[in-house]
């Protein structure tokens, strides 16, 4: 389906003037300061440029914190790839993105053994990275029903929760679309938050996939205990078909009460920047970034964050 070039803007009070004026304040303000201390830029803004290519766009970017993918961790040379990235930079490791299972949740235990390895060994190099968590995509809902579903990946991944635990590392679940849901099961921000309270795992807010659900504000705060990460970006009036994020203040996504609810709530952690798309394409990755991160950290200072 074709993607709408239709894009309404929203009524945030630090972005109310038009889109080019706007457009060109946020890239003159990232020219002239360091990107805010609580943005996260994710590896996924740069999925194919390669793990050391990305790590150097955020330093050019001038980023603190970063989030990596875990296939490139989890390759052969992996680790010693990120640790020689990282070297010499003041990067915090806030977060790595990993699918648990890239296929149905299953109640045969030999079909899911090797995805809770996998996720063994990624525990252990995001701990060497001093990494603050790992969020992942659960699997999917295949044959079974919900709370099926739901019982075997508690049970898949409860030897990696205590793992975690030891190690120093956050488990979370992120809460994504239905159109996922060969390779997960929680989409809304309610479904997420109960499956986290099961599994005994923390969640990742994705305000992209649940910005329009009722009730936020009370959501957020039965999240605040377990709450991981929240992802940050925008979604454009019209766009049909996924990806299609928008850098944060293109849209209607009314980010500062979103935002401002948040913080109300005691979040206390980063925002993070995943931006992928035709509109992020046709920027380019880095411009793209920029002008989030100018907006996103202008929104942040004015919240008092």
């Amino acid at each position: 389906m074709a993607i709408s070039t239709r894009c309404t803007r929203s009524s945030h009070p630090i972005a109310n003037a038009s889109a080019s004026t706007s457009k060109s304040a946020d890239r003159a303000a990232t020219r002239e300061s360091p990107m805010h201390e609580r943005i996260s830029v994710h590896q996924m803004c740069f999925a194919g440029a390669g793990l050391s290519n990305y790590v150097r766009q955020c330093r050019t970017l001038g980023a603190r914190r970063i989030g990596f993918i875990s296939p490139a961790l989890l390759a052969p040379g992996g680790l010693a790839e990120a640790r020689a990235a990282l070297a010499g930079g003041d990067f915090a490791v806030e977060t790595v993105a990993h699918v648990f299972r890239a296929g149905h949740l299953s109640r045969d235990r030999n079909e899911w053994r090797e995805s809770r390895e996998s996720l063994a060994r990624l525990i252990d190099i995001a701990a060497g990275l001093d990494a603050r968590s790992i969020y992942m995509l659960t699997g999917g809902h295949g044959g079974l029903c919900w709370e099926d579903a739901a019982d075997c990946f508690c049970e898949a991944v409860a030897p990696c929760v205590e793992r975690a635990k030891s190690a120093g590392v956050g488990l979370a679940i992120e809460n994504a679309s239905a159109l996922y849901a060969e390779i997960h099961i929680a989409h809304s921000l309610a479904d997420t938050l109960t499956l986290a309270e099961m599994a005994g795992v923390g969640v990742c807010i994705e305000l992209f996939f649940c910005w329009a659900e009722a009730g936020l504000p009370a959501l957020f705060a039965r999240a605040m205990p377990r709450c991981q990460l929240v992802q940050l970006s925008d979604y454009c009036y019209g766009d049909r078909s996924l990806p299609a994020r928008a850098v944060p203040g293109d849209g209607v996504i009314w980010l500062e009460h979103i935002v401002r609810s948040l913080l109300d709530a005691g979040y206390a952690g980063a925002f993070d920047l995943e931006l992928l798309g035709p509109r992020i394409d046709a920027e380019g990755p880095p411009a793209a970034v920029a002008r989030a991160a100018a907006h996103v950290g202008k929104l942040l200072t004015h919240l008092g964050a």
